[in-house]
């Protein structure tokens, strides 16, 4: 009885690709990119004084926020900083900013 021929092992990237492509979440993980890619896409200022934590299904995104302040502020430029997150026609957008005071 002879062995099966061996294959040459897959890439690891290719295989985590294939897995998110297969269970539907590519999308939702491009529309995530936006959580390291914060500081880039909304300046160091605001940056500094907030923290993205979590994308919601809907496309919400949860940013916590240092002082009530600049969450007033930040409420006020949502659809300036909506506009800078969703620069990459490529990735899903999102959808609204939902602010939360940091305790």
């Amino acid at each position: 009885m002879s062995d099966p021929p061996k294959r040459r092992p897959a890439k690891l990237g290719d295989v985590v690709a294939s897995v998110l492509q297969h269970a539907g979440l590519t999308d939702r993980v491009a529309q995530a990119a936006v959580i390291p890619e914060w500081p880039m896409l909304v300046g160091a200022q605001i940056a500094g004084v907030t923290e993205p934590l979590l994308l919601q299904q809907d496309g919400t995104l949860v940013v916590m926020v240092k002082t009530h302040a600049w969450m007033q502020e930040l409420t006020l430029l949502e659809p300036e900083l909506l506009r800078s997150l969703n620069r990459d026609p490529a990735r899903p957008p999102v959808r609204k900013l939902r602010w939360m005071l940091h305790r």
